[in-house]
């Protein structure tokens, strides 16, 4: 979070003060605390949730990538159900390309996923991509930390282009790549050199019969070719929304890969290295390379700043405006 809240403004009585009133709280806290994120951006009460959120997750953060048209809100609309129907809550960060004139989302949640408004278990938020060329901006990552901390599924659906690959292995637990059969996305995949990146990877509209057979083939011959993961083989499945085909079995390897990680040691590592790329990325968006090689060569413990990155990320904003002020005054 880049910028700074005015001195001496109040938190919001009806906003959670902390982590217990946020669970407490359901859907009207989360929607609450989701609008402060912007309006009270720098915030030492907002921080220190984060803050907070970060070193207690609660929910499985999945990812779903992939580029536009692919059936991603598909998709998430059936895991949703999949989710509600095993009595698990669910939130969903539905990120949006950015309107060039406001700045916002330009599509909206509501046009794309149908859940039931009054279902306390699930949350939706609609964000904007903003200027990370159709990743994840940094409200949508400090979402996707409040909501992991009081869902039991966390689905982050992003736009599907430009940085939106490299963004949600920042923040996801399992990594969903979908491709359409016949549009040449597994080729422009293997050609971008992000194969590494999904943890499964979904041939949609398998209804389309050998076109689908021929994408699957593809893809799982670029896998063979790939670095392998330790535990973990890369699954290949056909999804199809006209007959619901596979999605219990994207279900059941999303479970066993968070299963995997969970079990070999690999998540804590995995989300504590997440938050350590986050962190560096934000600072040298704000500071520059230069910046952040002063602060590597500083002594700064980065194993201890990862615990708290948003507290850390603000003190050393102030830290540098402070310096500077110093260095124009003389």
């Amino acid at each position: 979070m880049s910028g700074f809240v005015k001195k001496g403004r109040s938190w919001p009585r009806s906003a959670p003060a902390n982590l217990e009133d946020l669970r407490a709280g359901g859907k009207p806290a989360l929607a609450r605390l989701l609008s402060a994120i912007e309006s009270y951006e720098g915030h030492p009460q907002l921080i220190s949730l984060l803050d907070e959120a970060l070193q207690n997750p609660s929910a499985h953060v999945i990812a779903l990538t992939g580029p536009p048209g692919v059936g991603k809100s598909t998709l998430t609309n059936a895991m949703i159900s999949e989710y509600r129907s095993a009595e698990k809550s669910v939130g969903v960060i539905a990120v949006d390309p950015s309107s060039q004139v406001t700045g916002g989302s330009l599509l909206g949640d509501r046009t794309r996923l149908s859940t039931d408004p009054e279902d306390q278990k699930i949350f939706v938020r609609s964000m904007a991509a903003r200027d990370r060329l159709g990743g994840l901006s940094e409200h949508a990552i400090a979402a996707v930390i409040l909501m992991r901390a009081v869902m039991d599924r966390v689905i982050v659906e992003s736009v599907g282009i430009g940085q939106s690959e490299a963004d949600v292995a920042l923040v996801a637990d399992t990594c969903v790549l979908c491709i359409q059969p016949g549009s040449g996305d597994s080729l422009q995949f293997m050609k971008a050199g992000i194969m590494e990146l999904p943890d499964i990877i979904c041939v949609t509209k398998a209804d389309m019969g050998d076109v689908a057979s021929r994408a699957r083939a593809d893809v799982e011959g670029a896998m063979s070719l790939s670095a392998k993961r330790g535990d973990w083989k890369v699954p290949v499945l056909m999804l199809s929304a006209m007959d619901n085909r596979g999605l219990s079995e994207l279900i059941e390897a999303s479970d066993r890969h968070h299963s995997v990680l969970h079990d070999n040691g690999g998540l804590a590592v995995q989300r504590r290295d997440q938050v350590k790329a986050w962190l560096v990325d934000q600072l040298k968006m704000q500071f520059g390379q230069q910046g952040v090689a002063v602060l590597k060569n500083s002594g700064v413990r980065w194993e201890e700043a990862a615990k708290r990155p948003f507290a850390f990320k603000q003190e050393t904003s102030e830290t540098f405006a402070a310096f500077w002020k110093s260095f124009s005054e003389n």
